[in-house]
């Protein structure tokens, strides 16, 4: 699988992983993916597939019905003028009708340029754009208007062959776009809401699936835009068949289960998680933010995928409800979860599931404290652990999945503590997009996780020369790349920044710096872009040290500064609840809390392994949450750190200006 001195693997399918595919569906012959819904529908027939109970109306589809209106959407959609290489861009959001129009758009063999209704309206036209779309399917007339601020181009404008509303509210019947002249041959752009698009394929034999070869596109993603103007990604279906075809080794789900879907369904990875698990014959349940709370408790589900942001909130949700409790409960409850944070510990020290492998003297004495602490670990697993589960996720979830980000070490810890076994895998929108991901069975705390198989990872020099990079060994910190069938063939109309990303040799130079482990284990230590360089030359990687200052009770946020300054900085949120309790527990001024949080900041920084004195905060200051409303997150609830700066640049400034200088003292 790996070379023996250089961090290159070449992953295979080691036993665990091929008991876990016999015992998935088999999806071997697959060559395209709107396949998928005839078979599944044959396969599980009247099971429940999707569930929109927040949809106005609300809407339940069982597989049967899922494929009959994927086959009457797209019989109308070919009535309409869609066919083989033409793009539609959807833009719109969470629900069954969403994967009923990208399904239906994808059997007439066109692909979808897909985005949610949220996003920035310049931002949408920038995409219909871009993606030459020949059709729009949108999630309403408020959208459509939305658009309408902006004028397409004349190409847009002549090529558009029809407008599809996934809502059913009044409309013109004809599209009218301002200030834009009638088209060259005089025909209307047909405007039609849902229902009237169901319509037109009534009196019709739905029409065949489109024919396509597994090189054709199936849809274009686009990039967040963190740090500018967004790439279409182009993903064929074979990039995405190979993803159901593989997580199995990962997820083992059966039919009938319940997933919750709360994701936006547009991104990459919530729509390889969607594809999957309808594949294993779940039930998926979309919900929102706002709703998700409740909808833990009504679905109970078995299987949920999020961001880290997410997982950090519901522990968070964890930490306000213990503050809230009696003293001597809540004494009680932390002392279980320190107790049974440290058995998990030992525990995975045995294993030499760490981080940083064990030698077999560290190994053993974890073995001997865990047994020493089991039996508390297990106290605590009965009296306080199954509440506390179904409190928080329903009590019924067999498996968290946490992508799209690094995951808070203290995060991590919290839910194996509690008894949730969460999962955590790795990838980008350019590689379908998942390139990595931890198993059930090796579930090492802090990595990303093993390769799927047929996956390569290696890591190479951070330097550019000329010629191939040098590939690191093992343990060392360079550019992880990636080659796969997952794997992008290149940007849509972007030959310059394709060839930026990939070599000859089809790898991908995916941006992150990492490590390996000689068990094939993947370390993210951060985003080579984000790096920080201080004016003394020392190169700091903000992520691990922002993953360790979320464990303070009183950060809900944090972006650590410092480009060409002598210390690092920190922009913090701070938890509105927790400093309440603070406050009320022992009253401080502003600036005694600003110094006294700043010592105690510092000292986890002091406790990471390998911590260097450059890492450290100088200086911190209190800011508004970033939200998506305010532009500093991503609808994955990514930080826009480039946003972010900008933002608070006056902040920024005034923290290193001490005297006339940089701050020196840390």
């Amino acid at each position: 699988m790996s070379s023996r001195s250089k961090a290159h693997v070449a992953w295979q399918a080691t036993r665990a992983d091929a008991r876990a595919q016999q015992l998935g569906p088999d999806w071997s012959g697959l060559k395209q993916l709107h396949d998928l819904w005839p078979e599944l529908a044959r396969r599980h027939g009247a099971l429940e597939a999707l569930a929109a109970p927040h949809a106005t109306p609300p809407e339940v589809f069982t597989f049967v019905e899922l494929d009959a209106a994927i086959g009457t959407t797209r019989t109308a959609l070919q009535s309409l003028g869609l066919g083989a290489d033409d793009t539609v861009a959807l833009l719109a959001d969470n629900g069954p009708r969403w994967l009923v129009a990208d399904q239906a758009v994808m059997s007439c063999g066109a692909a979808d340029a897909v985005r949610g209704s949220t996003a920035p309206v310049e931002e949408l036209h920038y995409i219909v754009e871009d993606c030459n779309a020949c059709g729009l399917v949108l999630q309403d007339y408020a959208l459509l208007k939305r658009l309408q601020r902006l004028q397409v181009s004349e190409r847009i404008w002549e090529q558009l062959r029809f407008v599809v509303l996934l809502s059913d509210e009044e409309h013109p019947p004809e599209l009218h776009w301002p200030n834009q002249p009638p088209r060259s041959d005089g025909t209307p752009v047909p405007l039609l809401s849902w229902s009237r698009l169901q319509q037109r394929a009534q009196g019709q034999r739905v029409r065949p699936a489109a024919v396509l070869s597994g090189e054709a596109v199936a849809t274009i993603l686009y990039t967040s835009g963190t740090t500018g103007r967004p790439k279409g990604v182009p993903l064929r279906h074979r990039n995405l068949i190979y993803l159901i075809q593989q997580l199995v080794v990962a997820v083992q789900a059966n039919p009938g289960e319940r997933a919750l879907s709360v994701l936006p369904i547009w991104h990459s990875y919530e729509r390889a998680a969607g594809y999957f698990l309808l594949g294993c014959g779940c039930r998926q349940t979309y919900t929102t933010i706002r709703d998700l709370r409740d909808d833990l408790q009504k679905v109970r589900p078995h299987f949920l995928t999020s961001v880290p942001r997410l997982w950090g909130k519901i522990q968070e949700g964890f930490d306000t409800a213990l503050r809230q409790a009696p003293p001597s409960r809540r004494n009680l409850v932390r002392s279980a979860l320190v107790c049974s944070r440290f058995h998990c510990g030992q525990w995975r020290a045995w294993r030499n599931l760490h981080p940083v492998p064990r030698n077999p003297v560290q190994r053993l004495a974890g073995l001997a404290l865990a047994s020493v602490s089991f039996p508390l670990h297990r106290l605590a697993g009965v009296l306080f652990w199954p509440k506390l589960r179904q409190k928080l996720v329903g009590g019924r979830l067999r498996l968290a999945i946490s992508g799209g980000g690094a995951l808070s070490p203290s995060v991590d810890g919290f839910f194996e503590a509690v008894g949730i076994e969460l999962l955590v895998g790795y990838g980008l929108t350019e590689t379908s997009p998942v390139l990595t991901v931890r198993r059930p069975w090796w579930n090492r705390r802090g990595s990303a996780g093993q390769p799927l198989p047929g996956t390569e990872i290696r890591i190479v020099a951070t330097e550019r020369t000329q010629g191939p990079r040098e590939v690191m060994g093992w343990g060392q910190v360079g550019i992880v790349q990636a080659r796969g069938p997952q794997v992008m063939g290149g940007y849509l109309g972007r030959p310059e920044a394709t060839a930026e990303v990939l070599d000859g040799e089809n790898w991908f130079d995916t941006g992150d710096l990492g490590y390996l482990l000689p068990d094939g284990s993947l370390m993210i230590t951060g985003r080579a872009k984000d790096t920080i360089v201080l004016a003394n030359g020392e190169n700091i990687e903000p992520a691990p040290l922002e993953d360790a200052l979320l464990a303070h009770p009183l950060v809900q946020q944090v972006m650590v500064v410092g480009q060409d300054r002598r210390t690092l900085a920190a922009l913090v949120v701070l938890d509105e609840a927790a400093l309440a309790e603070e406050k009320e527990r022992a009253p401080t001024e502003p600036q005694q809390l600003t110094l006294q949080l700043r010592r105690e900041l510092n000292r986890l920084l002091s406790q990471r392994r390998g911590s260097r004195r450059e890492e450290r905060l100088g200086a911190l200051a209190f800011v508004d949450p970033f939200t998506m409303e305010n532009g500093l997150l991503t609808q994955t609830l990514k930080q826009r750190r480039d946003r972010i700066a900008t933002t608070h640049q006056a902040r920024i400034e005034a923290l290193y200006i001490v005297r006339g200088r940089d701050r020196q003292n840390v």
